[in-house]
């Protein structure tokens, strides 16, 4: 009996793809009794509830997945799980609110907004067959007076709150509110200071929002942007959510997005959005340095900008959003990327603020749209910048140099100018010797961020690399440590592999390892140190010793994978360069065995490989990453914001899971944890080399696996394109291959299917690989074709004039390779029962068709003769002519021979094809029966 909880879970995965779902609950509970992990409860008791969901045990799945929220409130699975338990249930009033939760984690998920909607639906339905119907006046005030009388029970609230947030959803219910006051008595509920009630105001005004420009507006102007802001400010991680998307949906609705709107009267007014457009962005930028402002409040400011100001669309003219923020707000995000949180006068921020504060910068400056723009971005970086250096206030220097740190983590090009004003890059090897813990450890940080650019480096190697490794040596404070070790990794990075780290630090890289492994599983250290480990780790990885201890301590690979679930651009591509480094997924030079001799001859230095980096050694550590649950951080991540998921980490994501996805038998492991969902988006987005990867990736779990399992509902026509981009000439033979061999088992699923891989224009390259030299190739390629030819629009392709598709399929019969036979065979068979035009152009395609037909209805492979005494009851029943032509040839002897044998089950179908075939014949008059002979 095993004893590992994962091992365990991953057992209960194969029997819940498998459908065996008291197996599944068995094996999760078991691993829920062993286990004393927090993270991995959680996914127990989700996966345990999805058990009992199946079975049909509504309480228990409610009951499991209410215990995985509990752990983490944020698990969207488990709180969607509860959701379809409690709808069961009867408790709709509770289903909706767990799908109001979802759809506020995940807004763009069509899943979420259909559950919303049905819900919403139900409980109308619902209340009005218990009285007053809610969108009536009646029933609109009476929600009102349950919610603002305190001695209303609880459960009646909770009802009245679910109600008006149905019928905000709903346009005759939202305009009912509206008409009624509602407005006034939903800033009333805020006012209460109740969060249930403040949430579920916020939600109905967001719904009343949506999708009305006219009715948006008036609610902007009568809540007022203050109120808002300071709603949003508040320290309640779901209000501050609730409000945000409130404001977004408000945004929405001036910019002209989000539903079409259809109100009569509102189409004859003309409504400037402009000025209130402006009004949000400058309660925002504002939003960003004042210090009453929550953390969390400062980050939705930031989102919001992040979101609604850069242009969507570059094709789109208009940036004048971007540069009334530049103009405007520029310097405010200046001033939060300069914040030092160790100093007493810092802003409140969050893990993530400064951070987010980079990518605004970055995502303003990429929107601007020539060279007097940017220089003028610069000037205002340049001039605050410059504002800040005070050789008589250490304080604001160190602000300073932190601003050159966060825009050097934004936009870069931008980063390394400002790094070339006079003094800065001096000022940092100086701050570095200073005897200031705080001065030590803001100039590490930047450094690391500066050495990035080889030339900047290089002055670095020259000035600073004493000093960091003074600073590692003697400093006690392991926040300033842990960023020296890491700034010496980059610097060795950066000084080439001769380089060699070994000359910035004493001791083996491995020690290293273990320092930055133990920084990265303290958590009493704060997360944005912890993150310096990773990063750490992320360079020492390229040593093969370090690779294959890494693997092995699962407390850091699960203190990296939950570092990796926060938004964080660095983490998340430390994160992917260490995987990759530890999957050897790298682009490796394939040695000339000849070059290598000759190099040793002429006394050259040969690299050699590692022993640790051998096949062998690389398959254990992909085994291991597995079984710690790589594959859900991975999904994780892929799941992070497009400004901080950036293209080069996708591509590494990419490489990791094409590497995990190598043995077949750990296909299944990655499916079942969400690798196949997180695939399909790095496929269509990032650099031409990571869709590769991506799309091959997909391409070795398609071949194999249950296209309905892999990639449920309309997923699965997601993956059909990146199959598609791997066939041409520009790919390599294996990834043609297993691209075919996917589309060949979607092919076999439904016409729908086949019908998107002709949409996606498949046909003309698996056509041209049924004419590969390629044994292999040749064979996948027609195995597909065989599925296709299912289709009309395929078979019309076959009939049309002016074409060889149906001479390449007749000849392909006559292969010698048995699997090529196999698929051309049952082609043929196929086309020509569907099309009996195609009966007698087989017949003009080549000379030797006869001679093939012969030769497969004599074939020593049952699956061939089959598919050939079809193809030949097929030209009997098109034409007579036809079946007299066939009669009179060998074909009927080689019938009769067969027809005459003894009944035989192995072979029945073959018999009785034969016999079906003279019986036609004697229905034409062309034979007669042996008795009349």
């Amino acid at each position: 009996q095993m004893e590992d909880p994962i091992q365990l879970k991953e057992e209960g995965n194969k029997y819940f793809q498998a459908s065996d779902y008291e197996k599944a609950t068995q094996s999760y509970t078991q691993a829920i009794k062993l286990n004393k992990d927090k993270a991995l409860q959680a996914v127990l008791y989700r996966n345990r509830a999805a058990c009992f969901l199946k079975k049909e045990e509504y309480a228990k799945a409610a009951s499991d997945a209410s215990r995985a929220i509990d752990i983490n409130a944020s698990d969207i699975k488990a709180l969607y799980r509860r959701s379809q338990a409690l709808e069961k249930l009867g408790k709709l009033d509770q289903a909706f609110k767990d799908a109001q939760k979802c759809a506020t984690i995940e807004p763009r998920n069509k899943n979420f907004q259909e559950t919303l909607r049905r819900l919403g639906a139900d409980i109308q339905e619902k209340v009005n067959a218990e009285g007053a119907a809610p969108g009536s006046q009646i029933g609109v005030q009476k929600m009102f007076e349950i919610l603002l009388d305190e001695n209303s029970e609880k459960e009646k609230r909770e009802k009245a709150a679910n109600n008006l947030i149905v019928l905000g959803r709903e346009e005759a219910g939202a305009e009912r509110i509206f008409q009624n006051n509602g407005v006034s008595l939903l800033l009333q509920l805020i006012e209460t200071k109740n969060a249930e009630l403040i949430l579920a105001a916020v939600r109905t005004l967001a719904g009343m929002c949506t999708g009305h420009k006219a009715r948006a507006t008036a609610i902007l102007h009568y809540l007022g942007i203050d109120n808002i802001c300071m709603w949003m400010s508040v320290d309640n991680e779901e209000i501050s959510l609730a409000v945000c998307n409130l404001l977004q949906t408000i945004t929405d609705c001036l910019l002209g997005q989000g539903k079409e709107e259809h109100h009569g009267k509102e189409e004859a007014v003309v409504l400037d959005t402009k000025k209130d457009l402006r009004m949000i962005t400058m309660r925002l930028l504002e939003m960003l340095v004042s210090k009453n402002v929550s953390g969390q409040g400062r980050d939705r400011a930031l989102n919001l900008l992040n979101k609604n100001i850069p242009r969507k669309d570059l094709k789109d003219h208009d940036n004048s959003r971007t540069i009334f923020v530049i103009d405007n707000g520029l310097k405010k995000i200046l001033k939060v990327v300069g914040q030092i949180p160790e100093m007493p006068d810092c802003l409140p921020l969050t893990e993530n603020t400064q951070l987010t504060a980079s990518v605004l910068l970055n995502k303003l400056y990429d929107d601007l749209r020539c060279d007097p723009e940017r220089d003028n971005y610069r000037v205002i970086c340049e001039e605050y910048i410059k504002s800040k250096v005070d050789p008589q206030d250490m304080d604001k220097t160190l602000h300073a140099i932190q601003m050159v740190s966060g825009v050097l983590q934004g936009p870069f090009d931008l980063g390394n100018k400002l790094l070339g004003m006079k003094g800065v890059m001096e000022m940092m090897v100086a701050l570095c010797g200073s005897e200031r813990e705080i001065d030590q450890l803001v100039a590490v940080e930047a450094l690391i961020h500066a050495s990035t650019k080889l030339s900047r480096a290089t002055f670095i190697i020259s000035n600073g690399v004493a000093l960091l490794k003074e600073i590692y040596k003697k400093t006690k404070n392991e926040k300033i440590k842990i960023r020296a070790l890491v700034g010496l990794c980059k610097l060795g990075s950066a000084g080439g592999t001769d380089y060699g780290l070994r000359q910035f630090a004493e001791g083996s890289t491995e020690k290293l390892a273990k320092q930055c492994r133990k920084w990265l599983c303290n958590t009493s250290i704060d997360a944005r140190t912890r993150k310096w480990a990773v990063e750490g780790l992320a360079y020492l990885t390229l040593d093969a010793d370090v690779k294959d201890d890494f693997v092995e301590d699962e407390p850091a690979l699960q203190a990296m994978f939950e570092l990796a679930k926060t938004s964080d651009k660095t983490i998340l591509y430390s994160v992917a360069s260490a995987l990759v480094n530890c999957t050897n997924s790298y682009d490796t030079k394939e040695l000339v065995p000849e070059l290598v001799q000759l190099a040793k001859f002429s006394k050259q230095h040969v690299p050699e490989v590692h022993p640790k980096d051998k096949t062998d050694f690389v398959v254990k550590r992909v085994k291991r990453l597995l079984k710690a649950g790589v594959v859900s951080a991975l999904a994780c991540m892929v799941k992070a914001d497009s400004a901080i998921l950036t293209d080069q980490s996708k591509e590494l994501i990419a490489r990791v899971f094409l590497a995990l996805c190598e043995d077949p038998k750990d296909r299944g492991t990655i499916v079942a944890q969400g690798g196949g969902k997180a695939l399909i988006p790095l496929a269509v987005e990032g650099t031409d080399v990571g869709k590769i990867k991506a799309s091959h990736a997909l391409a070795k779990i398609a071949a194999i696996s249950n296209p309905d399992m892999a990639f449920p509902g309309e997923r699965v026509y997601e993956v059909v394109r990146p199959l598609v981009s791997l066939l041409n000439t520009e790919r390599d033979g294996l990834q043609n291959y297993e691209a075919l061999l996917g589309l060949t088992n979607f092919s076999g699923r439904s016409d729908k299917l086949r019908m998107k891989i002709i949409k996606e224009k498949a046909l003309p390259d698996i056509e041209n690989y049924m004419f590969e030299n390629h044994d292999q190739l040749r064979q996948a390629a027609t195995e597909c074709m065989c599925n296709l030819v299912v289709n009309k629009e395929v078979q019309e392709r076959f009939v049309a004039d002016g074409n060889d598709r149906l001479k390449l399929v007749v000849l392909l019969c006559g292969e010698d390779d048995e699997k090529v036979q196999v698929a051309a065979a049952g082609a043929l068979a196929m086309l020509t029962a569907a099309q009996k035009k195609l009966c007698s152009k087989m017949t003009e395609v080549t000379t030797q068709w006869l001679e093939i037909l012969q030769r497969l209805c004599l074939h020593d492979n049952m699956k061939v003769q089959h598919r050939g005494l079809v193809i030949a009851f097929n030209l009997i029943s098109a034409d007579q002519e036809l079946a007299k032509k066939l009669v009179e040839s060998e074909l009927l002897e080689i019938l009769t021979y067969i027809g005459k044998q003894a009944d035989d089950p192995k072979k029945q179908h073959i018999i009785n094809v034969a016999r079906d075939c003279l019986t036609k014949c004697m229905d034409y008059g062309l034979i007669k029966p042996l008795s009349q002979a």
